[in-house]
C-alpha cells in the first residue's frame, strides 16, 4: 500500500500524527482536530506548500498516528512526543516544563500558586493544564472561597507571637485572612488548604451542583449579578474536571498494554508514561495461531515490547493478567481513576488499528474483507450460515398520512439497488407501525416464494424494537419461513440488536464491521422510505389543491404548474393572467378554491 493510500485511511478523530523518514526516524510530529483532513493537506496540491514544507513532504517514507479524546489531549501528547523524539522539522521547545501546574507548598501556612517548574521541597503539584486561563480561573476561585496569603514571608508560630509582621493591603481589602498576625489559626488555615487539595484531586462535583443551585436561586430572586458570580465559579470547576489524561503527575512511571481480538487476529497498543506524561505509543498486529489464548497473546506482546524498548516499568497496566511474571514489575488491572482512563485510551488506539487494518484489506483484497465482515456478523448473531443476502424493512408515515414501507437489499455486504422495493400500505388504517410491518413482510416474501424461492435472504433486519420485530416474525411464521432465515430488530437509540424470544438485547461492539453493516442497511432503508414518502406527500398536496377543483384535469394542472411553478404562485396570480391560460370561468373557479375569493 502506498503512503497516499495509507493516509487516506486515517480517521476523522482528534490525535497526533508522526512522519518517518526512510531510516525509520521521526522527522515531524503534529496535532490535529481531524487527523484525516489535516494530514491529507500535505499531499493534495504540492504547489500550495511552502518551500520548507515541500522539503519535509519529500522526505516522508511512512506515517503513523495516535487518537486521543480531545484537542487539548492532542496538544499535550504532541508536546510530549516532540520532547521525546526531537524531530528535525519541529520547533523544539527549550523549556521542558511547558504546561502550568498548581503548586501547594509545604510551609506551615502553605501558599497556592501557578508554576511551570516543580518545586523540590515537598510541595504538592496538580495538573498540568492545557490552558493557563483555566488554571488562573481556578486560583481566582480559591482566593474567593478561601482567602489565602500570597506573600513570601516565612510565617511561624514564633514570628506571630513576637508580632514582628504587620498585615498588608490584602488583609485590609479581604483578600487574605491575616495568618501573619494570628488572625486565623494554623489549623483553620490548613483545613482550607486541604479543601482546595480535595477540589484539585477531583472532589468538586458536589460543589458544581451546589453552585448551580445557588445560581438558579439567585436568578429566581432576580439577583443576576450574584448569579453570574456563581456561574463563573461553577464553570471554573467544570473546566478543571476537563483535565487531560495525557499528563498526570499522580500516575508516575507506568507501561500500558491493551488488546482487541478478531477472529484470527489481535491488535495491540502500548503506551509508556514517564513522570505521568505519555512519551511513547506503538501499535502492533498479531496473526493468531491455533488455540491461542488471550493470555498467551498478551504475554507475547509484552515480550516483544521488552525486546524493542528494554526493561519495562515497575508498574504495568493491563486489561487482564498475562501468562508470565517479570522480575521487578507488577501487573495491575485498574477499575477506576486515571489509570483506567489510560487503559481505555490505549484500547481506543487498538480499536483504531483494527478498523484501519480492515479498511486496508478492503482496498487490497475485497473478497477477503467481505468474508471477514460477513463471518463477524454471522458469529455476532449466532447464525449457522453467512448472511450473504440481507434485507431490511422500515415504515414511514406522518400522523397516519401516506403510510409507506421500504425494503432494501444488501448482497455481499454491499447495496443491491436493483432489488430495492417500495410498498404502499393497503390493509392498515392509520399510523399502525406494527400491523404495517406485518403486511409488507408478508407481501414481500409471499411473492418471493411464488417467483424465486431460492433467492430468500439469510438475514432480515427490522428497523425498530420488540413490537415491530414480533409482528414481522408473525408474518414469517404464517409463511413457514422462520426456520429458513434469521430475523432481528435494530433499535436506534442504543443500537441494540433485538432477537425473537430473547428478553435481553444484544450489544455488538460499536467499532465492529458487523454493527456498521447493520447500521448501514438500516439507514439506507430509512433514507429510501423517507424519499418515497416525501414524493407521495408532495403529489398528494398538489392533487388536493388543483385536481380537486371542478374543471381542472391532468393537462390543465400540468399547464398551470409549468407556467407558474407552484400552487402558491397560482393562488397569487391575477384573474387576467389565469384567464389567459384556462379561460375566465375556470380562472374564477381556481381563484375561489385557492383563495376563497368570490
Amino acid at each position: 500500500m502506498t503512503l497516499r493510500e495509507k493516509i487516506s485511511l486515517f480517521p476523522h478523530s482528534p490525535g497526533v500524527y508522526r512522519y518517518y523518514d526512510s531510516a525509520g526516524n521521526v522527522i515531524y510530529v503534529g496535532k490535529a482536530k481531524d487527523l484525516h483532513k489535516r494530514v491529507a493537506q500535505y499531499f493534495v496540491d504540492p504547489s500550495r506548500l511552502t518551500r520548507k514544507t515541500a522539503i519535509l513532504v519529500s522526505k516522508i517514507a511512512d506515517a503513523q498516528y495516535s487518537v486521543v479524546n480531545s484537542e487539548a489531549d492532542a496538544l499535550l501528547l504532541e508536546n510530549n512526543l516532540i520532547k521525546q523524539y526531537k524531530p528535525r522539522y519541529n520547533i523544539l521547545l527549550k523549556d521542558s516544563k511547558t504546561y502550568p501546574w498548581i503548586c501547594v507548598t509545604a510551609d506551615p501556612y502553605p501558599k497556592v500558586f501557578l508554576t511551570r517548574r516543580h518545586q523540590k521541597n515537598g510541595s504538592r503539584h496538580f495538573g498540568p493544564y492545557s490552558s493557563v486561563m483555566h488554571a488562573r480561573a481556578l486560583l481566582e476561585l480559591f482566593s474567593t472561597l478561601y482567602p489565602l496569603r500570597t506573600c513570601n514571608n516565612k510565617i511561624s508560630a514564633d514570628s506571630i507571637l513576637r508580632g514582628r509582621m504587620r498585615p498588608c493591603l490584602n488583609f485590609h481589602i479581604g483578600k487574605c485572612r491575616g495568618c501573619c498576625t494570628g488572625a486565623i489559626s494554623q489549623k483553620e488555615y490548613n483545613d482550607n488548604i486541604e479543601e482546595i487539595v480535595r477540589l484539585l484531586k477531583g472532589g468538586g462535583k458536589e460543589m458544581i451542583t451546589h453552585y448551580r443551585s445557588m445560581m438558579e436561586a439567585a436568578a429566581a430572586d432576580l439577583d443576576f449579578e450574584q448569579a453570574a458570580v456563581f456561574k463563573e465559579k461553577m464553570q471554573a470547576l467544570e473546566k478543571h474536571y476537563g483535565k487531560s489524561v495525557i499528563m498526570n503527575e499522580g500516575v508516575g512511571n507506568v507501561d500500558v498494554f491493551s488488546l482487541v481480538f478478531d477472529a484470527e487476529e489481535a491488535y495491540g497498543n502500548f503506551l509508556r508514561l514517564h513522570d505521568g506524561a505519555i512519551i511513547q505509543s506503538l501499535d502492533l498486529g498479531f496473526k493468531l495461531g491455533i488455540e491461542e489464548s488471550r493470555e498467551d497473546v498478551l504475554s507475547f506482546f509484552i515480550g516483544e515490547i521488552e525486546s524493542k524498548f528494554g526493561r519495562l516499568s515497575e508498574e504495568i497496566i493491563v486489561p487482564f493478567l498475562p501468562n508470565l511474571e517479570i522480575e521487578g514489575s507488577e501487573f495491575r488491572i485498574p477499575v477506576r481513576g486515571n489509570k483506567l482512563a489510560l487503559l481505555e485510551l490505549s484500547a481506543k488506539n487498538a480499536r483504531e488499528l483494527r478498523f484501519n487494518t480492515l479498511r486496508q484489506q478492503e482496498h487490497s483484497d475485497p473478497e477477503e474483507f467481505k468474508l471477514k465482515v460477513l463471518s463477524e456478523l454471522r458469529d455476532a448473531l449466532g447464525m449457522k450460515v453467512l448472511p450473504v443476502h440481507i434485507e431490511c424493512f422500515d415504515n414511514s408515515n406522518i400522523q397516519g398520512t401516506n403510510p409507506v414501507a421500504s425494503c432494501v437489499c444488501f448482497r455481499d455486504a454491499r447495496p443491491s439497488k436493483k432489488d430495492y422495493r417500495h410498498f404502499k400500505i393497503k390493509t392498515v388504517v392509520g399510523a399502525n407501525d406494527y400491523a404495517s410491518m406485518k403486511e409488507v413482510v408478508n407481501r414481500r416474501y409471499s411473492r418471493m416464494l411464488q417467483e424465486c424461492p431460492e433467492d430468500l435472504p439469510q438475514l432480515v433486519v427490522i428497523d425498530g424494537g420488540k413490537g415491530q420485530l414480533a409482528f414481522a416474525y408473525e408474518a414469517l411464521a404464517e409463511l413457514g419461513l422462520t426456520d429458513r432465515l434469521t430475523v432481528v430488530g435494530l433499535a436506534k437509540r442504543l443500537e441494540e440488536v433485538i432477537r425473537v424470544g430473547d428478553p435481553y438485547p444484544l450489544f455488538i461492539d460499536r467499532n465492529s464491521q458487523a454493527l456498521k453493516v447493520l447500521q448501514q442497511i438500516r439507514d439506507e432503508a430509512h433514507r429510501f422510505g423517507i424519499t418515497f414518502h416525501r414524493n407521495l406527500r408532495s403529489k398528494a398536496q398538489v392533487k388536493s389543491a388543483l385536481t380537486d377543483i371542478r374543471g381542472v384535469g391532468g393537462k390543465t394542472e400540468q399547464r398551470l404548474l409549468l407556467h407558474f411553478g407552484s400552487v402558491a404562485r397560482i393562488a397569487a396570480a391575477g384573474r387576467e393572467e389565469l384567464a389567459a391560460l384556462v379561460g375566465p370561468k375556470l380562472a374564477d373557479e381556481i381563484k375561489s378554491a385557492l383563495t376563497g375569493e368570490e
